[in-house]
């Protein structure tokens, strides 16, 4: 897995702050951002975090490139839907040789790792059988419509991996461009950073707010799972290492 921040608002910090400032007091928008030391940024925003006023945190985003995950975490991250979404296309992309992620519990057991490498290749060798029939197919037919060569092959093959992909496992390996703004990221953090999340998403989500805690330290410092700032909501589910927990993520803030 590999996560980059590729960008963010500029100040982020400053920015809530002043939309803090401008729900507080009578400042108007042309000196909004007057007198906002860090030291009355860093004011306003732990004001923000006490009261639990998120609405001011909207207005910063962040864009992240994320690769080496598997489309099993795609399935996961999409149903946080105030966020956007570029994903390598199955569809466009041919998966020649795809590159796969293998669970650490797999990886753990050589008996078990022997049966999903063994299945990634079969895998692989349907999709390109499966790929080649249809392509074939295809492209005979536009060639019969009078299509030149070279427009029937990259259509034919458009048409035959679009079907083909079909086969493809959850293990293989994707990309993509996620953005967020911060009040999103919170909730993110809050569901994906437990626990009880599943291992490849929290191991993204913690890479994520390693980085976000860098360029925004006091906006992220209460970030992290539920249990972080309050209760844990997960009832008799919970792991119970509360204790713990805001111990790791709040030291890791600092």
């Amino acid at each position: 897995m590999r996560v980059t921040l590729l960008q963010h608002t500029g100040e982020p910090e400053k920015i809530v702050a002043a939309a803090a400032k401008l729900c507080y007091s009578d400042s108007g928008v042309d000196n909004i951002l007057d007198g906002l030391t860090d030291e009355k940024t860093d004011k306003f925003l732990n004001m923000l975090m006490n009261l639990g006023h998120e609405s001011p945190i909207e207005h910063v985003s962040f864009t992240f490139g994320i690769e080496g995950v598997s489309r099993s975490l795609l399935a996961q991250i999409t149903r946080h839907r105030l966020a956007s979404y570029s994903v390598k296309s199955q569809r466009y992309v041919k998966e020649g040789m795809f590159e796969y992620i293998i669970p650490p519990e797999i990886e753990a057991i050589p008996e078990a790792k022997k049966v999903f490498l063994e299945t990634m290749e079969q895998e692989q060798a349907a999709y390109d059988k499966l790929t080649e029939i249809l392509f074939q197919k295809h492209f005979k037919a536009l060639r019969e419509q009078g299509m030149d060569e070279k427009q029937a092959k990259t259509k034919a093959e458009k048409a035959a991996i679009e079907d083909a992909r079909f086969v493809l496992p959850n293990a293989c390996e994707t990309k993509m461009v996620v953005t967020m703004n911060a009040r999103s990221l919170m909730n993110f953090f809050r569901h994906r950073c437990c626990s009880r999340a599943q291992w490849e998403i929290r191991a993204l989500a913690n890479e994520m707010l390693k980085l976000v805690q860098e360029v925004a330290p006091t906006l992220f410092k209460k970030a992290g799972p539920s249990c972080v700032s309050g209760p844990c909501p997960e009832g008799k589910m919970s792991c119970g290492k509360v204790e713990l927990m805001r111990k790791t993520y709040l030291s890791e803030a600092k």
